[in-house]
This record gives structure tokens, C-alpha cells and sequence, in this order.
């Protein structure tokens, strides 16, 4: 006779937690690319950039002041996003800490009783 198959452990499902933290991470720390990007740009074709006013900046024949201006002037919105991404990363810690401790207890408590009659 033939003994009972083992219980096949589920894994811990990570990707939906990966998900999240990747797009919390994104939306926090996307005005800090707008201003990299600002310049990034201003820098490679000397171009002006601050907050007080748009300046014009001539790439390729084409004026790219009001862009570059609203690039960089977008990084003010770090104060709100990265804040609140920090506080979303906290909400975000504490559930995957309390969902995989209780997928441990789960499991532990699962292989426990299979062999308990």
C-alpha cells in the first residue's frame, strides 16, 4: 500500500506585493526624474531653467522653454508624492509582514496536523 501524497505548499505570492512597491516607488519619486530630466535637457543644448520665469530654449529650431519650465517647476510636487510615498510604504510593509506570518502560521499548522491521527 501505497502512503498518502504529501501536501504541495502553496508559495507566498510575492508578485502581488512586487506590483504595488514598484508603483509606489514610481509615483513617489517621479518628480525627482522631472527635474533630472529638466536638466539633463537645459544642461546638453545651454539652456536657463528656474522657477521664476520661462526662458526660451532653441532645440533644434523649435522653442522648448514652457516644457523645460513645467519639468522643473513639477519638482515642487516632491513635497506631496514623496511623503505620501513613504507613507504608502509603510501601509505596505505592515501587510506584507502581517500576511506572511500569517502564511507561515497557516502552513505550520497545516503540516502539523497531516500527521496527527
Amino acid at each position: 500500500m501505497n502512503p498518502p501524497p504529501l501536501p504541495i505548499r502553496k508559495r507566498f505570492p510575492w508578485i502581488f506585493y512586487w506590483i504595488p512597491l514598484v508603483v509606489i516607488a514610481v509615483v513617489a519619486f517621479a518628480p525627482v526624474g522631472s527635474v533630472v530630466a529638466c536638466g539633463l535637457i537645459a544642461n546638453a543644448y545651454g539652456c536657463r531653467v528656474d522657477e521664476g520665469s520661462v526662458h526660451p530654449c532653441v532645440i533644434g529650431g523649435k522653442d522648448y522653454g514652457q516644457l523645460l519650465y513645467t519639468l522643473g517647476v513639477m519638482g515642487w510636487l516632491m513635497l506631496v508624492t514623496l511623503p505620501a510615498g513613504v507613507f504608502a510604504f509603510a501601509i505596505w510593509l505592515i501587510v506584507l509582514v502581517l500576511h506572511r506570518s500569517a502564511w507561515r502560521k497557516r502552513g505550520v499548522r497545516g503540516n502539523n496536523s497531516i500527521g496527527a491521527k
